[in-house]
């Protein structure tokens, strides 16, 4: 009976411990550095647009095949995360500034 009552306790205590270590930064975030590419002229603005679109993949993260509802929050995060980015970037581009990068950070809560 003992013993029954030890290994109930310790299962109530291991059952209440939060898994704050296994989450995620709440939004994670990347700058894109654009110091490199001539944003006056279509190549240099193409190649900025890959480098967001590598940053949104990255703090976006991926979901399993299997989760069809983490796969569609993936592709929701994405589309959300490259809007606010491209914002960004057209007003870089507009001011043809060179030396501020991008911060893409995810805006999934």
């Amino acid at each position: 009976m003992q013993k029954l009552l030890i290994l109930a306790a310790l299962a109530a205590v291991s059952i209440g411990q939060p898994v704050s270590a296994q989450t995620a930064p709440a939004n994670p975030s990347v700058a894109v550095a654009h110091k490199d590419l001539d944003l006056r002229t279509a190549a240099g603005t193409k190649a900025l647009d890959r480098r967001i679109w590598r940053a949104v993949v990255e703090v976006c993260g991926t979901a399993p095949d299997f989760d069809i509802a983490g796969k569609n929050d993936v592709r929701q995060c994405r589309r959300d995360t490259k809007r606010v980015a491209s914002v960004q970037a057209d007003v870089v581009v507009a001011n043809a500034s060179r030396g501020e990068p991008i911060q893409v950070s995810s805006i999934r809560n």
